[in-house]
């Protein structure tokens, strides 16, 4: 059976460098990625090599050390220069996923709140790490609470739906929605699970199967447009996804397909939850009108493994990523609790509970 490392980890100390599975060789092969620039980096959250929101995010708090650890036998203030173009380049890799953003944001605090004690470069890009280790911890600690309260909503024998990929894959650790569904079985539940195929780089059917099957836990695999004959004849207790960015009033961004999926499960009386950690709430955002859309290229639509399935001269509109209104969903869990229903309300109340 093929052996899965993990989707991030650190090597070494400082100076270290950042492996990564590279998810897009899977299911077919491990190929695990050396990353000693954060160049490599950038270019590996760009193009899925690392993914989900909550993996991303600590890839990128390892990814300011990879831009700072070179400077470490230099000056202090050439650090603290360095961490705002470092900073401001991270952020570049993907514009939906906020936990990116939420994590450079992080580690970089640390290093200027360091820098104001007058220490040396060395200790800087220190201080860079041992934030980026724990906020790895904390992700860990974060994916088990998630697990745990979600499982409390799904009883033995019932059938969950699932959308692209939320598992260790996508997470450290146990992973957001998938998670759930292994915390409810590792309780003993018998679960069976339908997982969309996710377009259009098929996470759901390369990748969610893949952990699925790994754990023993039954699956089948349906494609995107299938969600509404599957509610209609399958029983589905409920319906877990992960989230990329949650909007301060309840609105989810998650990967494209997602937003159908709310909407038929509304139809067929199914509950819809969100599984993410309190990092994926954007306060700074009031709606998910205001979530910025990653477009991806045409040939991820037009091609399928480097052979063209569309004529020629056929164009594909690509968005990554749709926005399902708070309103189409039953509850947010997270690490401090359940918002149900989703709102500004409900979710300011969790904030408050923010370990």
């Amino acid at each position: 059976m093929l052996t899965l490392a993990p989707a991030v980890s650190w090597e070494g100390g400082c100076p270290g460098r950042l492996a990564v599975l590279d998810q897009t060789k899977l299911p077919d092969e491990t190929t695990v990625l050396q990353l000693e620039r954060v160049e490599q980096l950038h270019d590996a959250i760009r193009r899925l090599a690392v993914r989900g929101a909550p993996a991303i995010g600590v890839a990128a708090g390892y990814g300011v050390v990879l831009g700072l650890q070179g400077l470490r036998d230099g000056a202090a203030h050439d650090v603290t220069r360095e961490l705002d173009r470092v900073s401001r380049y991270l952020t570049t890799a993907r514009p939906t996923a906020v936990n990116l953003s939420w994590a450079v944001a992080r580690v970089g605090a640390r290093v200027r709140r360091e820098a104001e004690k007058n220490v040396s470069a060395s200790a800087l890009v220190a201080a860079a790490l041992d934030e980026a280790h724990l906020l790895e911890i904390e992700e860990r600690e974060r994916c088990d609470r998630i697990g745990a309260l979600g499982a409390a909503l799904l009883r033995d024998g019932d059938a969950v739906y699932t959308h692209c990929n939320t598992g260790a894959l996508a997470a450290i650790g146990i992973g957001t929605a998938l998670g759930v569904v292994r915390a409810a079985a590792d309780q003993g539940k018998k679960l069976r699970v339908f997982a969309g195929e996710t377009r259009p780089l098929l996470q759901g059917a390369r990748l969610t199967a893949l952990e699925l099957q790994r754990a023993g836990i039954p699956v089948e695999i349906v494609t995107d447009g299938m969600c509404a004959r599957v509610f209609a004849t399958r029983k589905v207790a409920a319906v877990i996804v992960g989230a990329d960015r949650i909007a301060a009033n309840g609105d989810v961004a998650n990967k494209i397909g997602t937003c159908t999926l709310a909407i038929v499960a509304r139809h067929y009386g199914v509950p819809f939850y969100v599984a993410a950690p309190l990092s994926t709430l954007d306060l700074e955002i009031p709606d998910g009108a205001r979530i910025p859309i990653e477009e991806r290229p045409p040939e991820e639509i037009l091609e399928m493994g480097g052979r063209r399935i569309a004529p020629l001269g056929v164009d594909a509109f690509n968005p990554a990523f749709d926005v399902t209104p708070a309103s189409l969903v039953t509850g947010i869990i997270t690490e401090a609790g359940i918002a149900s229903p989703p709102g500004t309300d409900t979710i300011a109340k969790l904030l408050g509970k923010r370990t």
